[in-house]
């Protein structure tokens, strides 16, 4: 599978939690448009020197905002796409959204382009949580987003968060419960996470908002897990949950090592063996695509480095880690040190290992990263 990321890194206001690049001055907007898709043409020959390309399976629209452009512009980078790469009959196109900017003309336009998924950002049901995040729509945008795109879009995927400061667990349940009265077959769900330099971090040192809670986020992720099983989702990442055929292509290609390339300011690619990323600057990007330069830093993964990165990524999904594919990939030294790591967790009922896959228990589920960092292997290379 080989997928095509574009980053729109524009937003209308700032998230308090968010530190992903992006710009909230839309200036430059039309400028950026004619990078990405002037980028999309420079790197056609990474994927066409590739004796295993069979045809882009993914093109996703993430950000920043990629509902702040209109749809001419998305349309347009959908047929750039499409001009300088072989495209497979049905690729998944994914555009994520945010409540505020689909309206029904909007959502309409989408529908009848070639875009047939939908990455909507609810992340609550509440004005309080709204409020708190600083996201640009309310709760009845929320709602009637949804009502309206599910009669458009059969594939649609919204966001939530837990772990919320002060959220009761009553309150987190009918998040969800709102969720699936709108019948859609994708939930990505996230624990609210402070990270360095964004608001919620200043708020949170300056003790307006308090310390969000592991405890309380841990509650609330066994609350979403069951719910969603009971409710026909299949748990097929730590924060997705699909119905049967609506994982996430994209997504599922990143866990399951897939090569894709990565378009945009900040945006990551991989093919492989080297992982990349875009400079993080929305000016300096567009000069260097102009000069029909490519803006990236190149790492060459070590066979360490590829060792646990696949460990952290099969730990998060149903697939789990292949011992077999251990012991092929990277040799015996590995797989007996896997073994002798994982030995506690499984002896914790953490981790099991059935049809010599190594997997996490549904207790060690919420802990999947923390474990994985405890099976890493030193790059010793």
């Amino acid at each position: 599978m080989s997928g095509i990321y574009i980053h729109i890194p524009f937003c209308k206001q700032a998230c308090h939690y968010c530190d992903f690049h992006f710009s909230t001055n839309l200036k430059k907007k039309d400028e950026m448009v004619l990078a990405l898709a002037k980028e999309i043409e420079l790197r056609k020959s990474e994927f066409q020197d590739d004796p295993e390309f069979s045809g882009v399976e993914t093109i996703y629209f993430g950000g920043g905002t990629p509902s702040i452009l209109q749809v001419e512009d998305l349309k347009f980078l959908i047929d750039e796409v499409y001009r300088n790469y072989k495209v497979v009959e049905n690729p998944e196109i994914t555009v994520e959204a945010n409540p505020d900017d689909l309206t029904e003309t909007r959502i309409i336009e989408l529908s009848k382009n070639k875009v047939n998924r939908l990455s909507i950002g609810i992340q609550s049901f509440f004005e309080d949580d709204l409020k708190l995040m600083n996201r640009a729509h309310n709760v009845e945008e929320a709602k009637k987003c949804l009502e309206i795109a599910t009669h458009y879009f059969d594939n649609i995927s919204i966001d939530l968060i837990y772990g919320v400061p002060e959220m009761s667990n009553e309150k987190w349940l009918q998040n969800i419960e709102t969720a699936l009265s709108f019948g859609v077959p994708h939930i990505s769900s996230y624990a609210l996470t402070v990270e360095p330099k964004t608001a919620l971090h200043s708020f949170i040192q300056k003790g307006i908002i308090p310390q969000p809670d592991d405890e309380v986020a841990q509650e609330h992720f066994q609350i979403l897990v069951d719910k969603l099983s009971e409710s026909g989702f299949i748990h097929y990442e730590l924060s997705n949950f699909g119905k049967e055929k609506y994982f996430s292509k994209n997504n599922s290609s990143y866990w399951l090592g897939k090569k894709y390339i990565g378009i945009g300011p900040s945006a990551h690619s991989y093919d492989g063996k080297n992982r990349g990323w875009n400079v993080s600057n929305n000016s300096l990007y567009i000069k260097s695509i102009q000069e029909n330069k490519l803006p990236i830093e190149i790492e060459t993964l070590t066979k360490t480095d590829r060792y646990n990165e696949y460990i952290m990524t099969g730990l998060r999904t149903i697939w789990g880690v292949s011992l077999e594919r251990i012991e092929q990939e990277f040799g015996k030294t590995y797989l007996d040190y896997l073994n002798q790591q994982a030995a506690k967790f499984i002896e914790d009922h953490l981790l099991f290992i059935d049809d010599n896959i190594l997997r996490t228990t549904k207790k060690g589920k919420f802990l999947s990263d923390g474990i994985a960092s405890d099976l890493f292997l030193l790059n010793l290379e």
